[in-house]
């Protein structure tokens, strides 16, 4: 199978969701007019991410029901970041697929929270895996540090994922992520990778830009540095298979000894 995605770079408007809103809807229009079936944003896009209690805030509004209408409305399916509060649990940074007919097709919840920002404001998601259905293809959705885990990307790939989507808030000084480790987790799964970053500032927080999207075999398909934008790629199946016919990690890997590892530091 064959599809065609797209991700916006972009510094957005910290703590204003209704101008990011009407920024999606102009990317998604533009996403969809270049043949994209899938536009990706970066991480709590919707409201921004370094903007202190203001996140908490802005988790009591319902998010979601424009981001369907934005979808509807262009014909295109999106991966958006946003806080989403459930009552009794709490707050998570989540980020949800919505399909071009509006429908939630999944909803992944950040499992690995990184530095005080995650640590303050969200709980912990419990799903190291979401994988959704999309168009014949398997679509694997982490956000951000979640994907720097070899562990979660690995079980993503078993799972049958054929493209990993990453919404993302990388900031200075990790550059060395966007640039080294985000292909090579596309190499040791043979997957493509589409890691969607912020660029500029907010608060306290430099983002490092460097959106990608990344093939099987490691190779950059398209990318922006620190410019605001979308990158565009395809994505086949195909490619996928015959990848991981020829590198066969995935057939080759022995869980057994990585599972006796694991209860020994347990044990610890």
């Amino acid at each position: 199978m064959i599809i065609k995605i797209s991700g916006l770079r972009t510094e957005g408007e910290a703590g204003n969701p209704q101008e990011n809103l009407a920024e999606l809807n102009r990317a998604a229009e533009t996403a969809a007019s270049h043949g994209s079936n899938l536009l990706i944003t970066p991480e709590l896009f919707v409201t921004g991410y370094d903007i202190g209690t203001m996140l908490l805030t802005l988790a009591e509004r319902d998010w979601l029901t424009p981001v369907r209408d934005i979808a509807v409305a262009h014909d295109i399916a999106l991966l958006v970041g946003l806080p989403e509060k459930i009552p009794g649990v709490g707050v998570f940074n989540s980020a949800v697929f919505v399909d071009s007919n509006g429908d939630v097709l999944g909803v992944h919840r950040k499992t690995h929270l990184f530095g005080d920002i995650d640590k303050t404001y969200f709980e912990a998601g419990n799903e190291p895996v979401t994988v959704v259905d999309f168009r014949g293809v398997r679509v694997g959705v982490m956000i951000c540090y979640d994907v720097e885990f070899p562990e979660n990307t690995r079980m993503a790939a078993l799972a049958g994922a054929e493209l990993l989507a990453v919404p993302t808030a990388q900031m200075e000084p990790f550059e060395f992520v966007a640039e080294n480790v985000i292909r090579t987790r596309a190499w040791e799964n043979q997957v493509y990778v589409a890691y969607v970053n912020h660029t500029g500032r907010e608060g306290d927080t430099s983002y490092v830009g460097r959106s990608s999207i990344v093939g099987p075999d490691a190779s950059v398909l398209d990318q922006l540095q620190m410019e605001t934008g979308l990158i565009h790629a395809t994505v086949d199946t195909t490619r996928v298979q015959r990848a991981q016919r020829q590198n066969p990690y995935l057939s080759d890997i022995r869980p057994g000894l990585y599972h006796s590892l694991v209860r020994g530091k347990l044990a610890e």
